[in-house]
């Protein structure tokens, strides 16, 4: 156990990613921020239920070059690391049956917004995705009883997202592969 654990303070110069490696396997979700680790609260039904039926949804739609995968780190570099609720990484990635990815293995991140997480799945998250030079970083809110998924491509001169969907019925887009999705499969029945 790290000795940052053990006095309730960081350590010093910050947390790295060797000191995520040395926490419990505890099912906290732990994401570093520049040193800052940001542990996040157990995630509702309605998030799970919905990064879930997307997975399964993606999956199914997925070639063979990718896999689909839920809640498994992207380690971006020594203090900053976080964990999409959905990720589609290359199948020669996922053949090495990874605890972590590295950005350049990722294809799309997708997060599901949570009241708690807002900001920074709206702002902070697809800033450092696109920095790292994630290609695709979709986005998932829900509100006013619908849920939205926005698509987004990455600039690659510029290292920003745009948007380049909308959706409310259906997932209609070419990236990062065909994916044609009705909205209403991966919504909760109780949303």
């Amino acid at each position: 156990m790290t000795a940052a654990l053990q006095s309730d303070l960081p350590p010093e110069g910050g947390w790295t990613t060797d000191d995520l490696d040395g926490l419990p396997e505890d099912g906290r979700r732990r994401e570093l921020l520049d040193g800052v680790l940001l542990v996040s609260p157990s995630p509702t039904r309605i998030h799970q239920t919905i990064a879930m039926r997307l997975g399964v949804a993606l999956e199914e739609q997925c070639p063979d070059e990718y896999d689909v995968t839920q809640g498994v780190e992207v380690r971006i570099n020594r203090t900053r690391s976080f964990v999409p609720d959905v990720l589609v990484t290359t199948a020669e990635a996922a053949r090495r049956s990874p605890s972590r990815y590295a950005p350049h293995e990722v294809v799309l991140a997708v997060e599901v917004v949570s009241p708690s997480t807002r900001s920074i799945d709206r702002v902070l998250k697809p800033a450092l995705y696109a920095q790292a030079g994630i290609p695709f970083y979709w986005r998932i809110e829900t509100g006013d009883g619908e849920l939205v998924v926005h698509t987004h491509r990455i600039d690659p001169v510029d290292e920003v997202y745009t948007e380049t969907g909308r959706w409310t019925k259906f997932v209609d887009t070419g990236e990062p592969f065909p994916v044609n999705l009705s909205i209403a499969r991966i919504t909760p029945r109780h949303l």
